[in-house]
């Protein structure tokens, strides 16, 4: 099968479009989310992995020196150390405590006075910070500085635990430890997440070339289109955008085989309407070339057939030209307002004489005046049509009754006969070019299967629509309908 020049741009734009657009876009699309769902988890699971070790490494150093803290406070409340002075024992056990936390440690009275520290620098002075107050009212402090790298710890001094607070020991110990080992684990992961990046984008990559292959395969449909039908349909259902696509294609594809098989079929129709009278014409003439002395009668009687093919061949030939200006766009449509009442009673009066001849009559009614924006000239083709056939494919003294009606938004007109009807069967295809339900009963009244199709073209063209209800035997009857305004 062949495919048409203007159809085969529609098909490469679509096949360009699919594997430029839709191809690299979806596998730079799924390649790119992939990546993220392996690198975001990846950068989210390494700062969670950070925090909670900070977050534990601090807990865990805190929990030490509280411990530390009450046995130093539970020391001092035992020495007196308010009276008697801190001792050297404690004293060193402060100092020893300070070096193995690389921090501080001052001892503070109740009076908010330092009466030891590990750094020798306050002794003797007043420390009145939140933390030692808040320790004094009985509340525990701790504070955690992240930017300054240190954790500060208050712990109250009592003779007893219902006793009042006689003084605080406050602990800051440096967490540059802690900070060093996050920065190791930080450098580590880093390797680690960068592996794992790696591989995430190969995999990745891989991963989508391996999704966007079912599109592949849509695309290679489409190229083989460009180049001749291919015998099968498009069934790729790997995903459910891919089911629509070949759901698609398949109807465009059905379309497109119908189209083609309809073009030849006509082609194959119009070549052997012309071929017939030309034939029959050729058999004429031969046959009074090959005869000498042909007699007076017998040349007019030749003459006389040769004159009715002639005629037959011009008939083709007009409705042929005639159906190529009904398959031009709207912009050849010449829109004027025009009154059809008058429009129907030309034409049934030009058509007056066929009907005489076969013993047919012509019966018109309308209901009310008309005035509608037609094209004269296609909507008079389209009546003239289906008038003309009502009369040909009629009974002797049969009838043609033709109505005209309107309302605030559509015409409608009516062709009804008492014709031999068509078969349920035959109804659906009376509008397609060179179709015939009586093919040598249309033969022998001059039918060319080309009315019904140029009426149906000219009705569409207004933007209306034509039904047909027959009954064999019992006539048939053609509804029209078009807009009074016409919207173009």
């Amino acid at each position: 099968m062949c495919i048409q020049s203007g159809e085969l741009v529609i098909i490469s734009r679509l096949k360009r479009y699919i594997r430029i657009r839709v191809f690299k876009s979806l596998r730079l699309y799924i390649t790119v989310l992939l990546m993220l769902v392996g690198i975001i988890p990846c950068l989210v699971l390494k700062g969670l992995v950070l925090k909670s070790y900070e977050t534990r490494a601090v807990e865990v150093r805190t929990a030490e020196i509280q411990n530390q803290c009450t046995i130093l406070c539970s020391q001092l409340s035992n020495s007196n150390y308010q009276d008697n002075g801190i001792s050297d024992i404690i004293q060193s056990e402060l100092t020893q405590l300070a070096n193995v936390y690389h921090g501080r440690i001052m001892v503070i009275d109740n009076d908010f006075c330092i009466m030891s520290d590990t750094d020798d620098k306050d002794v003797g002075r007043k420390m009145v910070a939140e933390s030692v107050v808040k320790c004094f009212r009985g509340d525990k402090a701790f504070r955690y500085d992240r930017d300054n790298r240190f954790i500060e710890v208050t712990a109250p001094i009592r003779v007893s635990e219902d006793s009042e607070i006689t003084g605080v020991v406050l602990v800051s110990v440096s967490t540059d430890t802690v900070a060093a080992t996050k920065a190791l684990l930080a450098k580590k992961t880093n390797m680690v997440e960068l592996a794992i990046i790696l591989i995430v984008v190969i995999a990745a990559f891989f991963l989508g070339t391996i999704m966007v292959r079912p599109f592949a395969r849509i695309t290679r449909s489409i190229g083989d289109l460009q180049d001749g039908y291919d015998a099968d349909y498009l069934h790729v259902y790997t995903y459910k955008e891919t089911t629509l696509i070949s759901d698609a294609f398949n109807q465009m594809l059905g379309r497109l085989k119908k189209l083609d098989d309809s073009r030849q079929e006509f082609v194959s129709n119009v070549s052997h309407e012309l071929k017939t009278p030309l034939t029959s014409m050729k058999v004429l003439s031969d046959s009074l070339l090959s005869q000498e002395e042909v007699p007076v009668e017998l040349y007019r009687e030749f003459m006389g057939d040769l004159s009715e093919e002639i005629e037959r061949e011009n008939k083709i030939i007009n409705d042929l030209l005639s159906l190529v200006k009904m398959d031009k766009t709207a912009a050849a449509m010449n829109i004027q307002s025009e009154n059809i009442n008058e429009l129907i009673e030309k034409i049934l009066k030009r058509l007056q004489p066929l009907a005489s001849e076969a013993n047919v009559e012509v019966v018109y009614e309308s209901f009310r005046p008309v005035t509608a924006e037609v094209d004269e000239v296609k909507l008079s083709l389209a009546i003239s049509n289906l008038v003309e056939n009502a009369i040909k494919y009629n009974r002797e003294n049969g009838w043609v009754h033709v109505s005209l009606n309107a309302d605030h938004k559509y015409v409608y007109i009516e062709v009804a006969d008492s014709g031999i009807g068509i078969p349920e069967t035959e109804t659906e295809h009376i509008f397609e070019r060179f179709y015939r339900v009586d093919k040598s009963h249309s033969r022998e009244i001059g039918g060319t299967g080309l009315g019904l199709s140029i009426a149906r073209n000219a009705v569409v063209m207004h933007r209306g629509a034509i039904k047909v209800f027959s009954q064999p035997g019992e006539g048939t009857t053609f509804s029209v309908r078009i807009p009074i305004n016409y919207a173009g």
